[in-house]
């Protein structure tokens, strides 16, 4: 049974409305549940005590019972107060859509960062929640008196008991999660000084994301129809061109109304937008809400600090749409599916990480076999060979270091201005 409120109090973009109920459902169905029936209450405000008042708690109750269901499902975020009542008055189990999302990951979650961090957000929605779950976080262990045998203790109700462990579980996966963000800022180290370009796909859940990285990489990764299919970051490399190797990253979709703190657990994934040389915004326009989710992207992209981040918007399933297409510098439209427009793509993305970069091959003279060095530091070697009289290297080399080799490029000539000719 899916239940969402519209509020006249309440933010615009919390409210339910009837596309952000399909998308609930949508979720409730990646979830592995079914969708039977659908209410959406309007009021003035949220009631404090039900969320959506006693009237109508009463027919949602009726609606419960006549469809059979054992799982009752809000739009909204439910306060713990709110969401006890709730459970308490309909009889069966209550969840809020943050509640939904994080079973929905935890089910999708297959590294070990991924399982620690769906954990870490699952622990903190957990901590505020905690009074009225069980019956037995109500028992207090008796500090002295009459108390009947075996249950005197500290005088500490199990429900702090409980907080307590909750919170030291929080602070280890803390912990852990930091090491995770240590690891990668050593391989984005790495990486930066191998020269390689990291492009890094984000966009809203089921736009497409995962498939345009098999179109591009031959990756074979599961690309289903359906809300956080991916949930764990997958890089693959990929030749841009003869000169040019890049990293391609998948990263988790976005999403309307997500758990604030889920974004907090995701940051050492999503952190990885923050070092991209370039975004490619996945858009789905054949969904008439696109312009709605590219503006959530866009807000957790700025939230996340990569909005200063070149980014290249991709409007894919542009076979499925009816209409003028948007053009633009920084546009293209494909269709990642059949591979429609991907060279188009490649030429765009090349073109953006270009950075006037230059591939040569040198004859190095063996006094001056340091430069070797500064290949390997500042540029990217594709061959190295040593022969009797100098050093034979082909590489890839920034503007910068470029001035340094030129004079070992056999036959190289300074290009002439044209008042020179």
């Amino acid at each position: 049974m899916l239940a969402g409120l519209a509020a006249a109090s309440m933010d615009p973009r919390e409210r339910s409305t009837e596309v952000s109920m399909e998308e609930l459902a949508a979720l409730v169905e990646t979830a592995g549940g079914q969708a039977v029936a659908m209410l959406i209450q309007s009021r003035s405000a949220p009631d404090p005590r039900s969320f959506i008042g006693d009237g109508k708690v009463r027919e949602l109750k009726e609606l419960i019972a006549m469809n059979d269901c054992d799982l009752a499902v809000f739009d909204n975020e439910l306060s713990p107060s709110q969401m006890r009542v709730l459970g308490e008055e309909l009889g069966v189990r209550v969840l809020d859509r943050s509640g939904l999302i994080l079973d929905i990951f935890a089910q999708r979650a297959r590294t070990r960062e991924g399982q620690l961090q769906v954990e870490l957000a699952q622990y903190k929605y957990l901590l505020p929640r905690l009074t009225g779950m069980w019956t037995h976080l109500v028992r207090q262990t008796a500090s002295g008196g009459s108390s009947p045998i075996g249950t005197r203790g500290p005088g500490e109700t199990q429900l702090e008991t409980d907080r307590r462990h909750i919170r030291r579980k929080i602070q280890k996966l803390e912990e852990e999660l930091a090491a995770v963000r240590k690891v990668r800022g050593t391989q984005r180290r790495r990486r930066e000084k191998n020269a390689m370009p990291l492009a890094a796909l984000v966009g809203y859940t089921n736009a497409g994301k995962s498939t345009l990285l098999n179109c591009l990489t031959g990756a074979d990764i599961p690309a289903n129809d359906r809300l956080f299919d991916t949930l764990d970051t997958t890089t693959r490399r990929f030749r841009l061109d003869e000169t040019q190797e890049i990293l391609l990253s998948d990263t988790v979709g976005f999403i309307r109304k997500l758990p604030t703190h889920l974004v907090e657990a995701f940051k050492a994934t999503l952190e990885e937008l923050r070092y991209a040389d370039v975004l490619l915004h996945v858009i789905d326009i054949s969904n008439p809400e696109w312009e709605e989710q590219a503006r959530v992207v866009d807000e957790l992209i700025a939230q996340l600090g990569a909005q200063t981040t070149p980014c290249l918007r991709v409007y894919n399933k542009c076979d499925a749409y009816v209409g003028i297409l948007p053009h633009g510098e920084d546009v293209v439209c494909i269709s990642a599916k059949s591979g429609e427009g991907a060279d188009l793509l490649v030429n765009k993305l090349s073109s953006m990480l270009d950075r006037g970069k230059r591939h040569v091959r040198l004859r190095i003279p063996y006094g001056e076999a340091g430069l070797v060095d500064a290949l390997n530091r500042e540029g990217a070697v594709l061959s190295l060979e040593y022969g009797e009289e100098n050093i034979r290297a082909e590489a890839i080399v920034p503007p910068e270091l470029f001035g340094r080799v030129k004079a070992y490029i056999p036959g190289y000539r300074e290009p002439r201005e044209d008042w020179e000719e």
